[in-house]
């Protein structure tokens, strides 16, 4: 257990991949047998109780969004934008508009989109964004002029993948219905939105929602996820069907999971999440997770710059660190500060997405005050680490960032030659010492590893 960083030691920091508190009592119903044991095509009539749990969780997702109707069948993100985005696709046909195939997506937009397009037959156009982060209206203005008949849809995340709310998106939905395109919404910030905004009502005709963040199931480790697709009434008789169940859709495109439903047996946890949160709980955890990330904002901007805030100058859920002038000024680059943060004892939050050389931060709601005051105090004295680099006390090529993480190995080699202490470079804040983290190889080569496959197995 102690290998590994995980949720039960230290926050797990990660912008636009929302990592929350999965509580036992969420968890615990997927081990009865009545969900457990369960086979996807059992015949309808011996699995009611599955579809009264998919059809409230339904209701309660259509509540939150706006939308018409939910199909469960995506087990990903991802392949509720293609499923999302096949829909769109299906309803213009059906409306003798096949012909339209250009998919509007903006810089700042989340990184699976243009793949999803891609995917779905569409020809991904660029559009660009602001200074501000924000989506430039003029671009947009002119692509949708250029792309009047062809024009399919626009995959649009909000908040963005910069970490704000973009605050012209109901005029950036409006102008791309004039021109007969469908609005696509990511849903992978949703977690910045429930209880205070219903993306139907902003403007959107199609979101998936990811279960796997917002609502609680754990995807550490590479799943299970589920991606369910919210659409318009418009939309909805052109949802995902299944070719061995009949589930009502009568102008379907077709399946995009070998399940009806999908990866059903998890739905038990966002069920048990919204029933136990309920409308108010849902929406102070909304606010809590954006007063987080601009608490983190507030502390951190005078050590750091900020890449993106908003018209008052704030952020949503999360926020964009900046470190390409501090690489700059003192060859520190955003890997050395993450791999600093395992000496401190904390994940590193994402890392160069979705801007080269940056770090994007998400503390979530899960996180208590004490946790993310060590978190930041953390960063703090990193910055103070990479201040002395600057100022000349240490070395480029030895200072606490360049060689972290740390290993025990490390400390007790009674070779010890560094410009820095050994306390300095395990225990640097007093909270350290308190719950240690001991990383249990030093740094490796990322890209190298990446390429190379290494058998780990005992001979």
């Amino acid at each position: 257990e102690k290998k590994d960083i995980a949720l039960n030691q230290t926050m797990i920091p990660l912008g636009s991949c929302t990592m929350k508190l999965n509580a036992a009592s969420e968890m615990e119903p997927i081990g009865w047998a009545g969900f457990a044991n369960v086979h996807p095509f059992c015949p309808p009539d011996q699995a009611m109780g599955y579809r009264a749990l998919i059809d409230a969780l339904a209701a309660m997702l259509c509540e939150i969004t706006g939308f018409s109707a939910v199909s469960m069948q995506p087990n990903s993100g991802a392949q509720g934008e293609y499923a999302g985005l096949m829909a769109i696709k299906a309803y213009l046909a059906s409306q003798d508009q096949g012909q339209r195939n250009i998919c509007l997506i903006p810089e700042s937009a989340h990184g699976t989109n243009p793949a999803s397009a891609v995917m779905t037959g569409f020809k991904v156009v660029l559009i660009s964004c602001n200074k501000h982060g924000q989506i430039d209206l003029p671009d947009l203005q002119t692509k949708v002029d250029k792309y009047n008949e062809s024009l399919a849809a626009l995959m649009l995340t909000y908040p963005s993948t910069y970490g704000i709310y973009d605050a012209d998106v109901r005029q950036v939905c409006t102008i791309v219905h004039q021109h007969g395109g469908q609005v696509y919404m990511d849903g992978a910030n949703l977690n910045a939105l429930v209880g205070f905004a219903k993306p139907a009502e902003i403007g959107a005709d199609v979101m998936h929602i990811n279960l796997h963040k917002t609502f609680c199931i754990p995807h550490g480790g590479g799943g299970p996820g589920m991606g369910p697709i919210a659409v318009a009434k418009h939309l909805q008789d052109f949802l995902p069907s299944h070719p061995s169940v009949d589930m009502g859709i009568v102008k379907s495109f077709g399946s995009v999971s070998a399940a009806p439903w999908g990866s059903a047996n998890i739905l038990v946890i966002p069920w048990m999440y919204i029933t136990m949160m309920g409308a108010a709980g849902l929406k102070r955890a909304t606010a809590v997770a954006v007063l987080n990330a601009n608490y983190m904002v507030h502390r951190l901007r005078d050590h750091y710059p900020i890449l993106y805030t908003g018209q008052k100058g704030r952020v949503a859920h999360e926020c964009i660190i900046d470190l390409r002038p501090i690489k700059q000024e003192t060859g520190i680059s955003e890997e050395d500060l993450a791999k600093r943060l395992i000496d401190y004892g904390f994940h590193a939050p994402t890392m160069s997405f979705p801007v080269p050389g940056t770090l994007m931060i998400e503390p979530t709601e899960s996180e208590s005050l004490a946790e993310i005051d060590r978190f930041i105090d953390a960063m703090i004295a990193i910055k103070a680490e990479i201040d002395a680099v600057k100022q000349g006390k240490y070395s480029l090529a030895d200072n606490p960032l360049v060689n972290a993480p740390h290993s025990v190995e490390d400390i007790v080699d009674s070779s010890w030659q560094h410009a820095y202490s050994r306390e300095q470079a395990v225990y640097p804040l007093d909270f350290v010492r308190d719950n240690k983290y001991w990383c249990p190889v030093n740094r490796i080569d990322n890209v190298y590893g990446d390429r190379n496959l290494f058998c780990s197995c005992i001979v």
